[in-house]
């Protein structure tokens, strides 16, 4: 493939921590941040004589996922015991399903769905030099509260083409999944990971290259830019006309550095065979409707309301329903004044949200309420749209009434013939070669007539109203 036109081919697998109140297999509390070893039992700590007894919870969750995924939900589902050794997975193998998973195929958005099956989490690790609670060089301890925990493990097809792509798509699917009300989603405590299979493919071919898997990366971020360092690792070994290898990889953030963790293992290298002390789920009518009754307004669902209803724009509709912390934030500023353009309010809302790092519009310091009144001042033509970003950059910085920092700060909009117009003579004047070429029909020179007349007035005067005293002025039509 050296010298080819490459592109990449990137499968997702996310590992979904399920809010039930105990763990899949015994009845042990499930607990983020408790003292080491204190949510455990003989069933999760593996101990010989223990059994498991599956949580009807976390099924109910797993086909609500299903619907929510427009997935084939099996009428009978197994679990398996998948067999390998480390010290976070106290039995020697974990307990999933292979071969008859609660759901099958599906779609979210615009990629499809290969699975979706259900297992417990493992242990945790900790080791010496990462955590910080662990003295000496080489030492690890197992935490073993979080071993047990219910998980769906969502796997897509491998359609995605890029890095951004499956940042978009993972967002979405948060959004879907805490939508549902089935999990917290809460990437700083694990309780969504994702891993990626990567490979790379001559553009306008169908052969799959090599893959590599990226594991457990806790933020979309760190998934994007971990994305993007494998693919250019890769792209980098075919122009050197080197072979890429089949193995499990871990991106650090800090170094933007990848490292091998270990040979990529394939199905057969679990030695999958049924879990003999649990009899196979029997998906019942009673069980359908229950998932069927609980599934709330989607994403999909509100992207559709969003246009039909409010009459948002396609990608404004997209933007918030894929995003539902900017949905609600949008949602509350639209309460806040019924009089407002919803689009409007929109344009807001998203100009509060590209000024914005790390945060989200509501961990800001602009209330849902003082963006509605920013909008309302805008559009009574009290403060034009520079003056108004001016009062949001306050805003942010210092929160408060819109209002108020208008008046403090004197952005009130400039604006009437009676006001402008003697700003307007004067920029024309100061500038008789571009006021020449504008009589003479030549309009180019029309933004700097504008742009000094904005700034003799602080960028408090309408652009629009200015253009149209300097065509009045000139006697043009």
């Amino acid at each position: 493939m050296a010298g080819a036109e490459l592109e990449p081919v990137i499968g997702l697998e996310i590992h979904v921590q399920l809010r039930t109140a105990t763990k899949m297999f015994c009845g042990c509390a499930l607990g983020f941040g408790e003292p080491p070893n204190t949510r455990t039992c003989p069933v999760c700590l593996g101990l010989p004589g223990a059994l498991p007894v599956a949580n009807a919870e976390a099924i109910h969750y797993g086909l609500m996922i299903g619907m929510a995924l427009e997935s084939t939900l099996a009428p009978v589902s197994t679990f398996h015991r998948k067999n390998y050794f480390y010290p976070d997975l106290p039995k020697g193998y974990q307990i999933s399903q292979f071969d008859l998973p609660l759901c099958s195929g599906g779609v979210l958005g615009d990629v499809n769905i290969h699975r979706v099956h259900l297992e417990e989490d493992a242990a945790k690790l900790n080791h010496a030099g990462v955590s910080g609670r662990i003295e000496g060089a080489e030492s690890s301890i197992v935490d073993f509260n979080r071993g047990g925990t219910p998980l769906a493990e969502i796997v897509t097809e491998p359609e995605l083409r890029s890095a951004e792509q499956a940042g978009e798509w993972l967002r979405l699917l948060r959004t879907t999944l805490r939508t549902l009300g089935v999990s917290d989603v809460n990437m700083e405590e694990g309780s969504l990971r994702c891993d990626a299979n990567i490979s790379l493919r001559p553009v306008g071919t169908n052969e799959l290259g090599t893959k590599t898997e990226l594991k457990n990366m806790n933020s979309f971020r760190f998934i994007e830019r971990g994305i993007r360092a494998e693919v250019e690792r890769q792209r980098a070994l075919i122009d050197a006309g080197e072979s890429v290898t089949q193995e499990t990889l871990h991106f650090d953030p800090k170094t933007e550095s990848i490292t091998s963790l270990r040979s990529k293992e394939e199905a057969h290298d679990y030695r999958y065979f049924p879990e003999p002390d649990l009899p196979p789920i029997v998906i019942t009518d009673a069980m359908l409707a229950r998932a069927s009754e609980a599934l709330p307004e989607l994403p999909a669902a509100r992207e559709r309301r969003y246009v039909d209803q409010l009459s948002l724009s396609a990608d404004s509709a997209r933007l918030f329903a894929w995003r539902a912390e900017l949905a609600d934030f949008f949602d509350a500023v639209c309460d806040s004044d019924a009089t407002l353009d919803p689009q409007v309010a929109a344009n807001w809302v998203t100009e509060l949200q590209g000024r914005l790092v790390d945060e989200e519009p509501q961990d800001s310091k602009v209330t849902p309420a003082s963006l509605a009144q920013l909008a309302a001042l805008v559009a009574s033509s009290t403060v034009n749209q520079g003056g108004a970003k001016q009062v949001l950059e306050q805003m942010l910085a210092n929160g408060g009434e819109p209002a108020e920092i208008v008046a403090a700060e004197g952005l009130e909009a400039v604006g009437g013939a009676d006001e402008l117009a003697p700003v307007v003579a004067a920029a024309l004047e100061a500038n008789p070669e571009l006021t020449e070429r504008l009589r003479g029909g030549d309009m180019k020179p029309i933004g700097v007539i504008v742009g000094e007349v904005m700034k003799q007035t602080r960028g408090r005067a309408d652009g629009k109203e200015v253009t149209a005293l300097v065509r009045e002025q000139l006697g043009l039509s």
